[in-house]
């Protein structure tokens, strides 16, 4: 099995995806996860309720969650893009069905009721964030999905212990999953080529990382990419052996990435 997430982009070339995973389908079971969050925030600002971005002490950016947000989230991310992503799949014959974290608790989540955060050179402390981090995952849900060769499509939010609908972090999200389901390795693809040595310019694409060495690439990294390297640290952790990342705009964007045209971490 190997686990595919597709991030939030407006330039992911999703018939490229598609056409990608008609082959790899024949090879290996697929578990995808996808992101929303430019159509999230055309949707929250047309809604009068923009997205807040909060940036913690750490210089972690991540989005303040409220009852608002929550409703955004499920519009977005649980029905218009996920439901889209899965009729594309369909078109290539490709039998994907698109479940949220909160569908049959697929995603259980330890709700972070407080967060803090870095404002005007000082911390304060936010409360009633509807925010979590995953720590349970469905794998029997997962598992009769793909033994009966459906490609689960999966998307936040999650639910949280108390049963309450929480935003949470795709990327840790899906390290917990490959733990859950024994996943070796993992595909991410973005907007770009792969991690940049010198930002913005996608022609300095590190091929290689040593997952021992991700931490160092913290201070240059930038906006999610830091996310995206916590993620693939946390993967690690929990029993990955590679992850690839890879730029979604291409022609061949899964078989791409796996191929070693964009950055492969091991």
């Amino acid at each position: 099995m190997i686990i595919i997430k597709v991030g939030g982009g407006e330039k992911t070339n999703w018939d490229g995806i598609a056409n990608d995973l008609v082959n790899l389908s024949q090879l290996e079971k697929i578990v995808l996860v996808h992101g929303a969050s430019v159509r999230r925030d055309e949707v929250a600002q047309k809604l009068g309720a923009p997205t807040k971005t909060v940036v913690s002490p750490s210089g972690i950016s991540s989005v303040y969650t409220d009852n608002k947000a929550i409703e955004v989230f499920l519009m977005v991310y649980a029905g218009l893009t996920n439901k889209q992503i899965v009729a594309k799949l369909q078109k290539y014959g490709l039998n994907a069905i698109g479940l949220s974290g909160v569908d049959g608790k697929l995603w259980q989540a330890k709700r972070k009721n407080d967060l803090l955060v870095a404002e005007n050179g000082k911390v304060k402390l936010i409360k009633d964030n509807l925010t979590g981090r995953v720590e349970r995952i469905n794998t029997d849900l997962i598992n009769l999905l793909v033994e009966n060769n459906y490609i689960p499509v999966l998307c936040p939010p999650a639910i949280s212990f108390e049963n309450e609908i929480v935003n949470t972090d795709n990327d840790l999200a899906t390290a917990q999953m490959a733990e859950s389901l024994g996943v070796k390795e993992i595909v991410v693809l973005f907007e770009a080529p792969g991690m940049l040595e010198n930002f913005p310019d996608e022609k300095s694409v590190i091929n290689n990382i040593s997952k021992k060495d991700l931490e160092l690439y913290m201070e240059q990294a930038k906006g999610r990419m830091k996310k995206k390297i916590l993620g693939a640290k946390k993967a690690f952790e929990m029993g990955v052996t590679k992850i690839y990342w890879g730029d979604s705009r291409i022609e061949h964007p899964v078989l791409s990435a796996m191929e070693g045209k964009g950055t492969v971490i091991d």
